[in-house]
């Protein structure tokens, strides 16, 4: 994730001498985040998802592969990431450690596009870039991500995500969901967000 920033312009006031006598500095836009992500295994879904390229499927309606087109700039995705915290008590012998995780959301993810590939002897891996935008109407969010009480029972954000906001980052206990690889509808109860 690297923030993608216009540094905005200077102004300088001078006197009719040359002199500077007043100084204005330019005031920093932020445009969001590039984004580069490696993957090491992929599913069509994902590929279509990420990019608007489409499936292709198998005579028994299974996905097995996709199509290279134009790249997508009217459509968008959002994308969670959890990155394990290792703690004092990871190490603990009777590994009773509660786990932890920094949760990373950006909530409107566009430009999806997959990079190079390279066939060859040993394991492939896919690199997609694109580009985060502000907003995205995640809200508070349809997945259980954070603790909503003192007993530690996991539920959606308590605080939505603002409109102007490309990414939000916390930690939180409550472990990330399995991997799937299939196509999840999206639950969300919209007075919730």
């Amino acid at each position: 994730m690297n923030a993608n920033v216009d540094d905005g312009d200077d102004v300088e006031y001078k006197a009719a001498n040359g002199k500077i006598c007043g100084f204005k500095r330019g005031c920093p836009s932020f445009k969001g985040y590039d984004l580069e992500l490696n993957f090491f295994s992929v599913s069509p879904e994902l590929i279509e998802i990420t990019t608007g390229n489409p499936v292709v499927y198998g005579f028994d309606g299974a996905p097995i592969g996709y199509d290279d087109c134009s790249i997508q700039c009217n459509s968008g995705f959002a994308i969670e990431l959890w990155a394990e915290v290792l703690g004092d008590d990871v190490c603990e012998a009777d590994g009773s450690g509660d786990g932890a995780w920094i949760y990373f959301l950006m909530p409107w993810v566009t430009n999806g596009m997959l990079g190079d590939l390279e066939v060859g002897s040993e394991a492939a891996s896919l690199t997609l870039t694109g580009a985060t935008r502000a907003g995205g109407g995640w809200g508070s969010g349809p997945y259980d991500v954070m603790p909503i009480d003192a007993a530690g029972t996991g539920g959606p954000m308590l605080t939505p995500l603002g409109s102007t906001c490309h990414r939000r980052t916390f930690v939180t206990t409550v472990a990330p969901p399995e991997p799937t690889c299939e196509y999840a509808p999206v639950l969300c109860d919209a007075s919730a967000s």
